[in-house]
């Protein structure tokens, strides 16, 4: 039985989770916070099957009933992640869930569904091919296409030194005016738009949140021009991010500054690594980490499905047959 989710099922959730996504196990608290109260869920879309008796799988599908920022993105959902327990694999279930979930998310009114990057609680970026190959071969069947690839980044911290390059680029700005430091309380409005208006306002409601002033540094010279976090997320100081910097100040090494105050940060705390889930391969932040030290962990690929793309699918499936 396929049915929407239940009070009672979260123990059994958890324990599916864990047995059947073994490169990202959760916990109940976390099953508690980033779904059960995320104010968009909605327990329709929470796809769970069962057979006899017991949690067999589940698909999660979410779309926007209070708005992120200004927008309720009215023609997009998401699926942030499904899952099969292993013995109950390779008999249909796993599409029969992902189908559930489309199906919950076209009967209002989306268009465009995204695998997995739902904020502000997704759980990995994409498809990682390389830890369930089976799940990106089960949402390419099913019309999902690839959009993107994100890399997750490591680096560790025992014996991190701010290199000299970078303290003198630091004196230089400094001498120009720039302040690097925590921000203040009374900054942290300031902020708040600063991150929402030049990133997303995912950003925005993250600093909004943030449980820690310690764990933020900006920098600034009159106004805000950038700034970098970490331990944003509860239980995760070792997380690093967001980080970004006002575009009119590219190219000025704030972004440098401001990893590496960040990383020294942590490292006075005593964390002994530091690691983001979510950049382009190819992007200017990955070339930023990589020129600190941090290598590339895990990849995925970021999936969609439109119903453009589900059609003209199924019209190619027809004329083979």
């Amino acid at each position: 039985m396929i049915r929407a989710f239940a009070a009672g099922d979260e123990a059994s959730l958890v324990t599916a989770w864990n047995h059947s996504l073994p490169a990202d196990p959760t916990t109940a608290q976390w099953l508690r916070d980033r779904v059960l109260l995320d104010p968009n869920f909605d327990p329709e879309g929470l796809r769970v099957a069962v057979v006899d008796g017991e949690v067999a799988g589940c698909a999660y599908a979410v779309r926007r009933l209070v708005p992120l920022g200004t927008s309720l993105e009215p023609e997009t959902g998401w699926i942030p992640f499904f899952f099969v327990a292993p013995g109950h694999r390779g008999r249909g279930l796993g599409r029969r869930l992902v189908e559930e979930a489309l199906a919950f998310l076209t009967a209002h009114g989306r268009t465009r569904v995204d695998f997995a990057g739902y904020t502000p609680n997704y759980v990995l970026p994409g498809v990682d091919p390389e830890a369930y190959p089976s799940a990106l071969r089960l949402l390419t069947g099913l019309g999902f296409a690839p959009v993107a690839t994100a890399v997750a980044m490591d680096r560790r911290l025992v014996g991190y030194v701010t290199p000299p390059e970078v303290r003198e680029l630091l004196r230089r700005r400094v001498a120009e005016g720039y302040e690097f430091r925590a921000p203040s309380d009374g900054e942290l409005p300031e902020l708040v738009r600063f991150a929402t208006e030049q990133f997303s306002p995912d950003w925005g409601q993250l600093i909004r949140k943030f449980p820690d002033n310690r764990r933020l540094v900006i920098a600034r010279r009159d106004r805000i021009t950038g700034f970098a976090a970490y331990g944003a997320y509860p239980g995760t100081p070792d997380r690093f991010g967001p980080l970004g910097v006002d575009a009119r100040e590219r190219g000025t090494g704030l972004g440098k500054i401001l990893l590496h105050q960040a990383m020294t940060a942590m490292r006075a705390e005593g964390l002994h690594a530091a690691w983001f889930l979510w950049t382009g391969e190819d992007s200017p932040a990955a070339r930023l980490y990589g020129g600190a030290g941090y290598a590339v962990t895990r990849r995925f690929h970021v999936m969609r499905w439109t119903r453009e793309q589900a059609r003209e699918q199924a019209r190619e499936q027809a004329r083979e047959r």
